[in-house]
């Protein structure tokens, strides 16, 4: 198997990894900890309540989109704002997550694991819009 061919089926890997972890993590926020729960963790942590809504919905779309493939570095990138903000609400707590409240060293390798998906781009089986060819 050629370089390229181990290079899009590792970012696949990656960005299907990724996109189940996005997704788990919205759907726990509506399924588990409940959409008013998620709320008040927010306004716990000094975070207006009302983006406890488009975190829960932007994980699991986001998630769902790396999954597809589809439009994987935009996508990735704008999931980015949502990974800092949970290291920043984790950074008090320490650097290992398994420390009382989560540390941020787990939110510190998935910012790396996106932005490393982000340069990679879609990788095998993704989603491709066809270009438009001029006559």
């Amino acid at each position: 198997m050629d370089t390229n061919r181990r290079t899009d089926y590792a970012t696949l890997v990656l960005r299907l990894s990724l996109g189940m972890m996005f997704v788990a993590h919205g759907l726990l926020k509506i399924t588990v900890f409940s959409l008013p729960g998620t709320v008040a963790f927010f306004v716990s942590v000094g975070l207006p309540g009302w983006l406890a809504y488009p975190v829960a919905f932007g994980e699991i779309i986001g998630g769902a989109l790396l999954l597809g493939g589809i439009y994987t570095s935009y996508v990735v990138v704008g999931l980015l704002p949502i990974l800092i903000g949970a290291a920043v609400v984790h950074s008090g707590n320490g650097w290992v997550f398994s420390n009382a409240n989560g540390g941020w060293e787990y939110t510190a390798f998935l910012i790396a694991a996106s932005v490393a998906l982000a340069l990679l781009s879609d990788g095998a089986f993704a989603w491709k819009p066809r270009r438009r060819t001029q006559n």
